[in-house]
């Protein structure tokens, strides 16, 4: 899931610009944008969107998060001057769709294209950017482009339908949310070094817990809730050196980069329980790797 500029223009007090319907007012000019189309595309999926201009300070384009009102959950979109938005490919059964934003540069240069993934996820409406060197151009595409590298390394050769490796559970992972859970019936681990219910999480999103956990390498980091990515030794050291009140912080010891094995139970409260048998490998999904993730506000 570039940076662009923003101008600033001042209107007398009295003045309010007229904006046509399903059109968004940018910095003095009208820009055209079939919101209501777009909407449209939302609605099959039995999703509410809706779409204004940018209502917070980001350098971003566009910014979309999953809001909740009275009616329940929809898609906030927010778009920037330059921001074109379009749907690609809507799957109504399928509960997804795939937008892509595009902007223009300067003459000469290509638009600029990012490409994302909305749509329903066992018991909540997501979002999840999709990687630009991908060749996406369908809902199919697009969560094929989301599955890890070791994921895509084992399916090769497989035969069966496409439709079939995109489930929740196949022979090759089985899936919660973000997570992928590759078997790893070979693995052996230091007994002493499993952890207990232990959380695994990308950024300051909920928590999928774990029954059993072994870390295999990485990197040691500092966290807590102020730091959910972590702090090395000697950036926590520094802030220590600067902040004494916060080793107060409740802080953990995590691995950044590990490769990971987990079994068990794995539950989050927005996903279905699974239990694995035997030690699995965990992946994530790509979506860390698009330039689109930085439009995206939501965190599961």
């Amino acid at each position: 899931m570039a940076r662009i500029g923003k101008s600033i223009v001042q209107r007398p007090p009295t003045e309010k610009p007229h904006v046509p319907a399903n059109h968004l007012a940018v910095d003095g000019v009208y820009k055209h944008m079939d919101a209501t189309h777009i909407k449209t595309k939302f609605e099959k999926l039995g999703a509410r969107a809706k779409i204004g201009q940018l209502r917070r300070l980001t350098a971003n384009p566009l910014v979309i998060d999953i809001g909740h009102d009275r009616h329940g959950e929809f898609f906030d979109i927010q778009a920037a001057d330059d921001a074109d938005i379009e749907v690609l490919d809507v799957q109504p059964k399928d509960r997804h769709l795939l937008l892509m934003v595009r902007r223009t540069q300067r003459p000469g240069l290509p638009d600029i294209k990012d490409k994302l993934l909305c749509g329903h996820d066992e018991r909540h409406w997501f979002v999840a950017g999709i990687p630009e060197k991908a060749p996406v151009s369908s809902v199919v595409t697009a969560k094929e482009a989301l599955k890890p590298d070791l994921v895509r390394s084992r399916e090769q050769g497989k035969k069966g339908k496409r439709q079939k490796r995109l489930r929740r559970k196949t022979d090759v992972f089985i899936r919660q949310g973000e997570w992928f859970f590759i078997p790893a019936p070979d693995m052996r681990v230091n007994e002493k070094l499993i952890l207990p219910h232990e959380p695994i999480r990308r950024g300051g999103g909920k928590p999928h817990m774990c029954e059993q956990l072994y870390r295999d390498g990485g990197t040691t980091v500092y966290v807590c809730s102020r730091h959910p990515n972590g702090l090395t030794g000697d950036e926590y050291r520094k802030l220590l050196k600067q902040n004494p009140a916060a080793a107060k912080w409740g802080w953990r010891t995590m691995a950044r980069n590990p490769v990971v094995y987990v079994r068990g139970k794995i539950t989050h409260p927005d996903h279905a329980t699974i239990r694995l048998d035997g030690w699995h490998r965990v992946e994530m999904n790509t979506e860390n790797r698009s330039r689109a993730m930085a439009s995206v506000a939501f965190l599961d």
